[in-house]
């Protein structure tokens, strides 16, 4: 397996090479030049463990990693750090099943994929002869940012610098961020957006002169943002775990469809279902799930992307994305792996802030649907949820959950559906009980926690405990404009 950019088809590296560079010298992202097919038959991978289908799965993504390494990898991600042996349990709720992918060190989604890519990235640098330190250089919409310090907090070799929106997240993501007190980690706050932070890390990224400076002291730039295919292949591995899990319990039949449904800002998470459907799971739909951004629901509808519009700070912050990074992987693959054109569609982004591929709606259309929903929507989705059958999601799996009750409306499909749930309600207490009752709303957040606990008869995740009372170590707050000397001086160059 190679991989080249999706600006550059001239561009073959290794799999190891492609999570130690995170992005392409010239910007673009790196895909598999071809999608391998599931290895094992679908009874086969019912069988299987969170580990055994980890393995399954990214062996034919990471081929020059021996079975010992990535099977290492995989085994130190993947253990007592997830309050449940499953891993990935998946609950069912008013006839659909949601995929909870929060029972990580962090209670958010990310968890699945940051808990393994310090493993990876460390053995990728032996591999490949590197004696320089790596610098993870990451912009989080609240949950990325914590993940990552939480995976590489302490590790060798590395260290790694998270810009996240201040004003932007949720109380309980800053906190988890601000007061993680590893040596080799720093956090500053961004006067500024999801957006800003995100391009201006890319832009870090394409600076020469940095990079030339950078490799002078022994530094050298990667990330722990979707964009890395690190970060990619091990969220396609959830998907396959799902399909195996239901099939096992006889939810399905071997070779049903399901729908997957996802709440949807950086377009990462919702393509690794795609890929997974590329590699032979059977699914039917992928639905895309915005929140008020609804930047991704109008490209699905029109075919053109347009971030020229108003930002909208939401109940479901790691949502607030108008530059969706990884809809550049699928834009590629639409346009017949052509990367010139990828390149100059981007370059419409970056110059206009639009771009169009009317041309190719049949074939964006064919796996995709989209839907979006607004605070009344998830809202409502929240309480009802609650009260019906007593299951408490938090916003963000709320808007993927309201945008399927929308899709329904419109289609009429009987495929079982997953939705993907991304994060812990305890994360957003807040807001959850605000749906849940107003009364709610202008309580404490940490007292809501307790509220929250004993509303939804679940423990008090230990995430959220041991940030209650923990001092902030970082409280740096800059202007996107300083982001770059902030690296410069972190480093000491």
């Amino acid at each position: 397996m190679y991989y080249t950019s999706t600006r550059d088809n001239s561009v073959r590296i290794t799999p190891s090479m492609a999570i130690l560079k995170g992005l392409s010298e010239e910007g673009g992202l790196f895909v598999p030049c071809e999608f391998p097919k599931l290895s094992a038959s679908l009874s086969e991978i019912a069988k299987m463990d969170y580990k055994e289908t980890a393995y399954l799965v990214m062996k034919d993504f990471l081929t020059d990693f021996t079975e010992e390494e990535l099977k290492s990898c995989i085994a130190k991600a993947y253990d007592e750090k997830f309050d449940t042996e499953e891993i990935a349990p998946i609950a069912e709720a008013d006839g659909v099943y949601y995929l909870e992918l929060f029972h990580g060190k962090t209670i958010a989604f990310k968890d699945m994929a940051l808990s393994i890519l310090p493993h990876l990235l460390t053995t990728a640098a032996k591999k490949n002869n590197s004696d320089k330190e790596t610098v993870i250089l990451t912009a989080t919409s609240g949950d990325t940012g914590k993940a990552a310090l939480a995976g590489f907090a302490g590790v060798k070799g590395t260290r790694i610098i998270v810009f996240y929106p201040k004003g932007g997240v949720s109380k309980v993501q800053e906190k988890q961020m601000v007061t993680q007190k590893e040596s080799n980690t720093l956090v500053i706050g961004v006067k500024g957006n999801f957006d800003d932070c995100q391009s201006k890390v890319k832009e870090l990224f394409a600076d020469k002169e940095l990079k030339a400076k950078m490799a002078d002291k022994g530094f050298c730039f990667s990330s722990a943002n979707s964009i890395n295919i690190g970060r990619l292949v091990p969220q396609i591995v959830y998907y396959v775990y799902a399909y195996g899990k239901l099939l096992s319990e006889e939810r399905i039949k071997e070779g049903e469809k399901i729908n997957v449904c996802v709440p949807t800002g950086n377009f990462g998470n919702i393509l690794a279902a795609y890929f997974a459907k590329k590699m032979g799971l059977p699914i039917n739909r992928l639905i895309c799930a915005s929140n008020e951004n609804k930047v991704l629901f109008d490209f699905f509808e029109s075919g053109e992307y347009d971030k020229n519009r108003e930002f909208i700070l939401t109940d479901s912050p790691s949502m607030d994305i108008l530059i969706s990074s990884n809809l550049e992987r699928l834009i590629y693959f639409i346009v017949g792996s052509d990367s010139e054109k990828t390149k100059k569609l981007m370059e419409d982004l970056k110059s206009a802030g639009k771009y169009g591929i009317r041309d190719k709606f049949p074939e964006l259309r064919a796996d995709f649907d989209a839907e979006y929903a607004n605070w009344d929507d998830c809202s409502k989705k929240i309480h009802d949820l609650y009260e019906n059958v007593g299951y408490v999601i938090d916003t963000h799996t709320a808007v993927a959950a309201a945008a399927y009750d929308k899709y329904l409306k419109k289609h009429s499909d009987n495929t079982k559906t997953v939705i993907a749930s991304t994060a812990s309600p305890y994360k957003f207490a807040r807001s959850v009980m605000k749906a849940i009752d107003p009364k709610f709303e202008k309580e404490d957040d940490f007292k809501l926690i307790d509220i929250l606990s004993k509303a939804s008869n679940t423990d008090v995740p230990a995430a959220i405990d041991e940030i209650r009372n923990a001092p902030v170590v970082h409280d740096t707050v800059c202007e996107i404009s300083e982001m770059k000397g902030l690296v410069e001086k972190s480093l000491g160059l």
